[in-house]
């Protein structure tokens, strides 16, 4: 099978977000499960800041992990490891996401970037909660 059509397939489908950022967070590549997950289409989101999906209270933390990986090229999230966080629609409401990440490297072995392929877990999350209620509950 063709791998550049795997790629493409992939990169356009709807079910993952699938994310690119430079160097300073700045989205550069935002697919349509990027489109499903988060509202904003993809001539909104290319050129903004990840802000825009951050909740406010989170910034500060995720800009330290995201410089430190910038100047390291290290994080355990590339290698395997799911981070999950919550996020921001575009209509305010928050969503709960599991994501990983990889670097983008230049042919001189330089960081230029990331990418970042994100699952909503919102529903999971939101049923864990409750049965975790309901357990507690149970236990008074």
């Amino acid at each position: 099978m063709d791998t550049s059509a795997i790629a493409a397939a992939l990169l356009h489908s709807s079910a993952d977000a699938i994310i690119a950022t430079d160097r300073d967070g700045a989205v550069t590549f935002w697919n349509p499960g990027a489109v499903r997950i988060f509202g904003h289409s993809a001539d909104e989101a290319t050129g903004q800041s990840l802000d825009l999906i951050i909740p406010e209270n989170l910034r500060a933390r995720h800009w330290a992990g995201y410089r430190a990986v910038m100047r390291t090229g290290q994080s355990r999230y590339s290698s395997g490891d799911v981070l999950a966080v919550p996020a921001l629609h575009k209509d305010g409401r928050r969503i709960s996401l599991e994501f990983t990440i990889v670097p983008v490297k230049d042919a001189a072995g330089r960081i230029t970037g990331l990418v970042s392929v994100l699952r909503d877990v919102t529903a999971r999350f939101e049923e864990i909660r409750q049965l975790r209620r309901k357990a507690a509950a149970a236990a008074q």
